[in-house]
């Protein structure tokens, strides 16, 4: 899986691309961890818009990424996901605790 990182006002944007599964999910999040602590107390924005598939080890590192967000003081929000993402999202109530956006403006404005 690639990653691609931007520094906004505001913020951090990271999109991945490609699957998020249990053969990427550990580098997904510790990738994500680093960055998130470097940037104390911003938005992170993961735009899911090239992401074509996760499973249930993509959703526990999108999980443990709000969890470090929240923890340094400030927040993770999920723009544009895919169709089967948003499904997965939606099956395990994710989508409550995660409020996926439509888009990455969307995101970053809240």
């Amino acid at each position: 899986m690639q990653l691609d990182i931007d520094s906004r006002d505001g913020g951090l944007l990271i999109t991945p691309q490609g699957r998020l599964t249990m053969v990427s999910a550990r580098s997904f999040k510790e990738q994500v961890a680093e960055k998130i602590q470097s940037s104390s107390g911003s938005v992170t924005v993961i735009d899911l818009s090239q992401v074509e598939f996760i499973d249930s080890s993509g959703l526990g590192a999108l999980v443990a990424c709000l969890k470090t967000a929240r923890q340094g003081g400030g927040d993770l929000r999920l723009a544009a996901p895919s169709e089967q993402v948003t499904m997965i999202l939606a099956m395990t109530n994710l989508d409550r605790v995660l409020r996926p956006r439509a888009t990455v403006a969307e995101a970053f404005g809240d």
